[in-house]
């Protein structure tokens, strides 16, 4: 492993200075006495993302959404990219209907700058071209709940995590054996189950999930081309996982995850022109292993947990050659992606002393190894096009944390991380964080500045293609600073206490050295560091609670992401956007909840309605409109009925691709004890 030598700049003296000040002043509390900390890590709602220890939002200085299994179950969420559409500050783009590939852009940066966790561990697939998540294939069975961190956490997180973190957290046993399930049926063509069983006896605990979706599906060719033809894409999709957990001693559990997923689906193809191609098939699968140890010592004052983790993407794109298609387009492709992850993490919780409480020192070691194997291998009219890649990348990292409370009303939090990557060295990152609680306005500011990174994939270094494409070994990462400042503020109306709550959140981001694919003199191509990004931009949210029986959440976000060079718009991502979400309660047992969607013009590669690009532009607004009705008839039966774009709009979220149409699910769900 070769390192080169890096300057250590002014903002890594900076960031490494807030860490040592806090954790000095922290240090300084630690007694001998075992008086336990007073802070709560049960009774609020707390984030486990944003910093590695549970903590109470009110006391977060970063941007955080979290959704819960009852929330997306009270929507008639099955999907990943369902649960995340309504999320400030993000943009999901699908490229066709469930199974295609989906990419979500926080807060303007890139798909690839948002790291996703499976219960803790990074699951990006290392085989994906540009190494993005693929939103579009993800299933919410399992899930207890997903917590989404806006703003730079590579402190924490390493690289991908310039724009945010998405963390996917699976369900774990409590309480006495039970069932929940979800059966339904739909039209055009749909249907789902899925069922978790749970439960804790004496030291063991478990969670075992089921779950199926199938769908007929819709044409995602944009029904305004001339080329459109209405063929169905449909998607098939499998989840079978358990969460296990055993508690040998007090103090200390022993973890196992098992997750497979598989699933298939036909695939639109924007060639040239575009041409609604029925025979190009898609088959994706997953497995996720996770083993866990995590013990308390010292009366709970210090917690250690060493996870090893192994995830594997196996892909494969087969198209059969149309003799309609204008394009003259066949391909058999294959990718495989494999991460292996160690991670040794520690929590060391001070007792109350003074004025300081909640206070907490993070630190740790991750390690990731990385394989990437992709065998492209396509033809045109005949003519063959091949691109590979077979290689491997590791990265090992060591972090350290602190955060406190002081005199109730201040939060502080400061980590640093250094990353040692194969190929090219050690990258710095930091963070620092705030939060002034005003208890005499009901109102709290947060401020927060950090660091972030992108590795290069491994195709980006070493891939290679038929048409001169050679990857580049001297690739430095993506950088990144970004900052954010925002407040929350409740207010007495409709003659209630706390019945509106504001909040804004601005935010602004500069990338430097982004890698993006150049020609060379000779004629070949390669990618270089040769890009920036700057963007800004505000996130707003209202929340209303005007009666018992009503409750409303807006949001609007506002994105300015630009080429500071060049002068031109980020691709992808609209400057207006927003979404509502009604919760309506109007009778005992029964719950309506409207959610209403707006996506304004964005840049994006444009297709003209003949079929053939016709450059770039603004693409179309959109608004979606979807409702869920539910009656619960007692603990262990709810029924609902679930309708999704109501309006039968036709937006484009990737231009000459449209979203699925008019559908409707019904159905039943619940609980019941054995």
């Amino acid at each position: 492993m070769f390192f080169r030598p890096r300057k250590v700049s002014s903002r890594h003296v900076m960031g490494w200075s807030f860490v040592s000040i806090t954790a000095f002043t922290v240090m300084a509390q630690a007694q001998t006495t075992p008086t336990q900390s007073k802070k709560s890590y049960s009774v609020r709602v707390q984030s486990v993302t944003a910093s590695y220890v549970p903590t109470p939002l009110r006391e977060t200085p970063a941007d955080v959404t979290i959704i819960t299994a009852a929330q997306m179950a009270r929507r008639g969420i099955s999907t990943l990219t369902q649960a995340l559409q309504t999320v400030p500050g993000l943009m999901v783009v699908p490229s066709g209907g469930p199974g295609n590939q989906a990419s979500v852009f926080v807060q303007g940066a890139n798909s690839e700058d948002v790291l996703v966790l499976r219960d803790g561990v990074p699951v990006n697939d290392p085989s994906v071209a540009n190494g993005a998540f693929n939103f579009g294939n993800a299933g919410i069975g399992d899930l207890a709940r997903i917590e989404v961190v806006r703003g730079p956490m590579s402190s924490l997180y390493g690289s991908s995590a310039i724009g945010g973190v998405i963390n996917l957290i699976s369900k774990r046993g409590h309480g006495k054996p039970h069932v929940d399930y979800t059966l339904g049926g739909g039209f055009p063509g749909q249907g789902e189950a899925s069922a978790t069983l749970s439960g804790a006896t004496g030291r063991f605990d478990y969670a075992l999930t089921l779950s199926t979706i199938q769908q007929a599906g819709f044409d995602a060719t944009a029904k305004r081309l001339s080329v459109y033809a209405g063929h169905r894409d449909p998607f098939r999709y499998k989840l079978a996982a358990v969460n296990l957990g055993y508690r040998p001693v007090a103090g200390t559990r022993i973890s196992l995850i098992v997750r497979a997923r598989q699933d298939g689906t036909i695939y639109p193809d924007l060639g040239y022109p575009v041409f609604d191609d029925p025979y190009e098939n898609s088959y994706d699968s997953n497995l996720f292993i996770r083993f866990g140890v995590k013990s308390h010592f010292f009366t709970r004052h210090w917690v250690t947990s060493l996870v090893v983790a192994h995830s594997q993407d196996d892909r494969r794109y087969l198209t059969l050659l149309d003799p309609l298609d204008p394009n003259g387009f066949a391909g058999n492709s294959a990718y495989r992606g494999d991460r292996t992850t160690i991670q040794f993490n520690n929590i060391v919780r001070l007792p109350d002393e003074g004025a300081f409480s909640a206070s907490d020192v993070v630190f740790g070691v991750v390690r990731n190894h990385d394989t990437a194997y992709q065998n492209l291998n396509e033809s045109f009219f005949g003519s063959p096009y091949v691109s590979t890649v077979d290689a491997t990348q590791t990265k090992t990292s060591g972090h350290v944390g602190v955060q406190t409370v002081i005199a109730r009303d201040v939060s502080l939090q400061g980590a640093v991380r250094d990353d040692a990557v194969s190929g090219y060295g050690n990258v710095l990152t930091e963070r620092a964080g705030a939060v002034l609680s005003v208890p005499g306005l009901a109102t709290r500011f947060r401020a927060s500045i950090g660091s972030g990174f992108l590795a290069p994939s491994l195709y980006d270094l070493y891939g290679v293609d038929s048409f001169g494409y050679q990857g580049n070994p001297a690739l430095h990462p993506e950088r990144s600073l970004g900052y954010q400042a925002g407040f929350t503020t409740k207010l007495a109306a409709f003659g209630r206490a706390g019945a509106v709550t504001l909040g804004a959140n601005y935010f602004h981001d500069d990338i430097k050295d982004l890698i993006e694919f150049a020609y060379l003199p000779n004629g070949s191509s390669t990618e270089q560091n040769i890009a920036q990004a700057r963007i800004h931009g505000v996130e707003a949210t209202i929340d209303l609670r005007p009666a018992p029986w009503l409750a409303a959440h807006l949001n609007y976000t506002r994105t300015i992401a630009r080429d500071p060079a060049a002068g031109t718009a980020l691709l992808r991502r609209p400057e207006n956007a927003g979404s509502m979400v009604l919760d309506i309660r109007p009778v005992p047992r029964l719950t309506i909840e409207p959610v209403v969607r707006y996506v304004g013009r964005f840049s994006d590669y444009l297709y003209a309605n003949s079929g053939y690009p016709s450059g770039i532009g603004l693409a179309k607004s959109g608004t979606i409109a979807d409702l869920t009705v539910s009656y619960r008839i007692d603990r262990s039966v709810t029924l609902f009925a679930d309708g999704r774009n109501l309006a039968n709009s036709r937006f484009e979220p990737v231009n000459g691709l449209q979203i699925p149409g008019q559908n409707f699910l019904f159905g039943l769900r619940g609980r019941f004890g054995l």
